[in-house]
């Protein structure tokens, strides 16, 4: 069933399809996609190629874009592009903390889970085309975490794809959950550092809101305690763009004078709620270790806490005491998420037995992707926050015929942020024009 509307610019078409949960079980249980097809008005789409975007994460859905925004004006000039809700995703069959528990225990909703990497979504890919190009390959642009599922898609079924775009998401073909956060780290330190060089007076915003939360504990206007480590999480944004700007603008108004002095302002608490909570992208929290487990003998084990313990610069209480800038992270996903988050609480027997895990299968096929002759080019921010370059650098050398655009010119969202540029670079690259 589809329906089409329109927006300035553009006219969209909400697709639905059944696949199967276990695509290795095409029998058995079947779970729900949606996807959102947008071409440009006036154009005929059964004349168009089509392009497929897959969105970053894991754990989010395809991007809500509205008319021509960002890379989309680009791309409908001579696409029909498909936005896919990932399994688990948007309006694809949800998996959240209200609709895990129709699954049954924790164990079960682990083991359901297990079928929400990339292996799958590209099977899920795989089982969508032929309904919409008729059996045609078309061409993929992955971003981020969808980059991830990309690489995959040129181990397992390279036939499927016209042409390959990734936007920082080459992902390291063998690194182990323990070497990514290691390598993590040091990235998310030098973010820190080139923050607070742009904004030396947030070094004693930061030290004074964890003194706060040292000494008064702070709840936010959901219930949930604000702790100094969720309050660090906050650094996540520091890889984006804009994410620089947008902590600091959230630091400035921290706090506000009371009758009792001066207290976190509510536009404050506000503010960190939104940036904190899960509740839209819980998959992201459950899954983020599990996408980089890839040796079938060993659990990823809460690989960015442990590693988390190499780095004592992180250390608030060892910030506080001394006169040093307190260290924000992100991209690190704790156990104590799921002791804190409300949209979390829920599945965190769930979270740790998806941590012990074992079994998972690997998902990038080296020999294969040596002998790839499908057309791709990814572009690579240098010193990305999110995925690592010399990681992504390394595995551009191991796909054959990949061409990379190496940029300091945007962050990791550059195809958000640089829209039209990124995409026209890539499929420049792509056809030899560049």
């Amino acid at each position: 069933m589809t329906s089409s509307y329109r927006q300035p610019g553009v006219v969209l078409t909400d697709h639905h399809f059944t696949v199967p949960l276990d695509h290795d079980d095409p029998g058995g249980e079947t779970i729900e996609l949606f996807a959102r097809e947008v071409t440009a008005s006036g154009k005929d789409p059964a004349g168009l190629p089509w392009l497929l975007y897959l969105e970053g994460g894991p754990g989010f859905g395809a991007r809500r874009f509205t008319g021509r925004q960002a890379w989309i004006g680009r791309a409908v000039q001579e696409y029909r592009v498909l936005l896919l809700d990932q399994r688990g995703t948007g309006r694809s069959t949800p998996a959240n903390r209200q609709t895990l528990p129709l699954r049954g225990t924790p164990a079960q909703q682990a083991h359901y889970l297990g079928h929400f990497r990339a292996d799958s979504i590209v099977r899920d890919c795989e089982a969508v085309r032929p309904r919409l190009t008729g059996g045609a390959p078309w061409t993929v642009l992955g971003q981020s975490f969808g980059g991830f599922c990309t690489t995959h898609y040129l181990s397992s079924a390279p036939e499927g794809l016209e042409a390959a775009l990734i936007t920082g998401g080459l992902p390291s073909l063998d690194a182990t959950a323990d070497e990514v956060y290691r390598a993590a780290y040091p990235r998310i330190g030098r973010k820190n550092l080139d923050h607070y060089a742009r904004y030396p007076m947030d070094i004693a915003r930061a030290r004074r809101v964890h003194e706060y939360l040292h000494e008064h504990g702070l709840t936010l206007p959901s219930g949930r305690r604000l702790t100094p480590e969720a309050f660090q999480s906050l650094g996540l944004v520091l890889g984006t763009g804009d994410g620089s700007h947008q902590l600091h603008y959230l630091l400035e108004g921290a706090f506000v004078r009371t009758p009792g002095g001066y207290e976190p302002s509510d536009a404050f608490l506000e503010g960190v709620e939104a940036a904190l909570s899960f509740a839209g992208h819980p998959l992201y929290a459950l899954l983020h270790e599990a996408i980089y487990a890839q040796d079938p003998a060993r659990a990823t084990g809460w690989a960015a806490e442990r590693v988390r313990a190499e780095f004592p610069e992180f250390d608030a209480a060892k910030a506080l005491a001394g006169d040093g800038p307190v260290l924000f992270t992100g991209e690190t996903v704790h156990p104590w998420h799921f002791e804190s988050d409300p949209a979390l609480v829920p599945l965190r027997e769930t979270a740790h037995l998806l941590a012990e895990r074992t079994g998972w299968r690997p998902l990038y096929d080296r020999s294969r992707l040596a002998a790839n002759e499908v057309p791709v080019a990814a572009a690579v921010y240098h010193d990305d926050m999110y995925v690592d370059t010399a990681h992504s650098l390394d595995t551009a050398r191991a796909i054959r015929g990949l061409r990379t655009w190496v940029t300091d010119e945007y962050e990791h969202d550059g195809v958000r942020a640089g829209g039209p540029v990124v995409l026209d670079r890539l499929l420049g690259l792509v056809r030899g024009e560049l």
